[in-house]
């Protein structure tokens, strides 16, 4: 219901400007002008083509808006001009059909020929509808790069709480706990190995460091550290694990989530049985556009319930930087995952100090669109309210201008105020201020 409103808010007021902007040009013809009957009658009709042209071109742009122009994005401007014409040649056909035939009680041949020699006034319309459609198109792209922008600003604050989320998760306390029985074991019967097993682990945990803060990793990267990574597993649980792993990706430009195999594998190894008798087979393997991590299903029966924190940490990143899913399938026998892997470079990652520094940006770039928009109305009113003081001066003794002035002018120094963060009762940048009163006392 809001947006009827909005609407019929509109139409109102640019039917109220077109009349004002069309008496200033009659009256710098010479015609004059008379407050009477025909002056609210052709008021009148000039609220009735507005409202009714407002309310066709904000229904078929919406309409636009909600078609997914992903691959036709080029001719969206194009479409929506074309149709915003036609729609409204249309619509001022059937209004002037209504006001001559059904308010002036013409006939449709006397109307249609008066129709053909009035190929002026349609011109004129057409011109209108054009640089309106133009104007309203381009108000839109901006709106929406202001979305995009905005949309942006939360993938780097989800971001940030992902990768807080990322490295809690990265590696199980207790697979490091049991890293480091293992390793005191080896010391007393095989140092070799022990110091083989050293040798693995610091790679892991350096792997974890350098990656913590991308984005994306090559596949590449990711399978070596997965042989790493099982190689420790092996050490552990020698022959007890078959793991198959290709040696390089189809695509070497292809990624995936840093750390993702290393979730995975972890958790294949917390979630089922590894025994000799029941080897835990684990491949990794290709299979279109996607890098399929597939073990076999041999669960643990004394195990609480798994909080799916590793799988949800995964698809929560895959979230922040594509539109493809995580595939995730459990079958009677098996356990297979999906990853998508990704050619598109994506480059929103920022850490948490440039995520500090872009709102900074963002409040700084708000209030300069607040004083912007301050002295464009500033600017409006200082143009139009001569033009309406000499319509007043030419028209009526009644000083009517009084009453636009006056309010429009309170209305320039409330916006004044609010541009720049000044509180007549309560003093400059108030609302900030408290803010930061009430962050300190949290």
């Amino acid at each position: 219901m809001s947006e009827y409103r909005k609407v019929i808010f509109i139409g109102f007021v640019i039917g109220v400007l077109i009349m004002i902007i069309d008496m200033i040009f009659r009256v710098l013809s010479g015609y004059s002008i008379t407050f009477n009957n025909q002056l609210l009658i052709a008021f009148g009709y000039y609220q009735m083509y507005s409202l009714v042209l407002t309310f066709v071109n904000s229904t078929f742009f919406g309409y636009l808006n909600k078609i997914e122009w992903k691959k036709y994005g080029r001719y969206r401007m194009l479409f929506g001009s074309l149709g915003g014409v036609v729609l409204t040649m249309i619509a001022i056909v059937l209004l002037r059909m209504f006001q001559e035939m059904a308010v002036n009680g013409e006939g449709f041949t006397e109307f249609y020929t008066e129709e053909l020699s009035n190929g002026k006034f349609y011109f004129t319309c057409v011109i209108i509808t054009v640089v309106a459609s133009i104007f309203f198109h381009a108000v839109y792209f901006y709106q929406k790069s202001q979305k995009e922008k905005v949309t942006e600003q939360k993938i780097i604050a989800g971001t940030a709480s992902a990768q807080f989320d990322a490295l809690k998760n990265q590696l199980d306390p207790h697979f490091l706990f049991n890293s480091l029985n293992v390793l005191t074991s080896l010391i007393d019967e095989n140092p070799d190995a022990a110091q083989d097993f050293t040798t693995a682990l610091s790679k892991v945990y350096r792997y974890v460091l350098e990656q913590k803060n991308k984005e994306l990793i090559s596949v590449d990267e990711e399978l070596k550290f997965a042989k790493t990574y099982v190689s420790l597993l092996k050490m552990r649980f020698e022959d007890s694990i078959v793991f198959s792993v290709p040696e390089k990706a189809n695509n070497s430009e292809a990624k995936v989530v840093p750390l993702a195999l290393q979730l995975l594998l972890e958790n294949a190894v917390k979630h089922n049985i590894v025994n000799s008798k029941n080897p835990l087979t684990i491949k990794i393997y290709e299979e279109g556009g996607q890098l399929v991590v597939e073990n076999n299903l041999q669960i643990k029966e004394v195990l609480k319930k798994s909080s799916g924190v590793g799988l949800s940490n995964i698809q929560q990143r895959y979230q922040l930087v594509t539109d493809r899913k995580v595939s995730i399938n459990k079958t009677e026998g098996s356990f297979i995952v999906k990853l998508p892997m990704l050619t598109k470079q994506i480059s929103v990652m920022q850490t948490q100090e440039n995520y500090i520094e872009d709102k900074r940006y963002l409040k700084a770039k708000e209030r300069v669109e607040k004083i912007k928009g301050f002295y464009s109305n500033l600017i409006s009113y200082v143009i139009i309210i001569p033009c309406l003081a000499y319509l007043n001066y030419k028209t009526t003794s009644f000083p009517w201008i009084v009453f636009p002035m006056l309010g429009w002018g309170f209305g320039i120094v409330m916006h004044g105020m609010e541009a720049y963060g000044y509180n007549p009762l309560l003093g400059k940048d108030w609302e900030d201020r408290k803010i930061r009163e009430f962050m300190n006392k949290d």
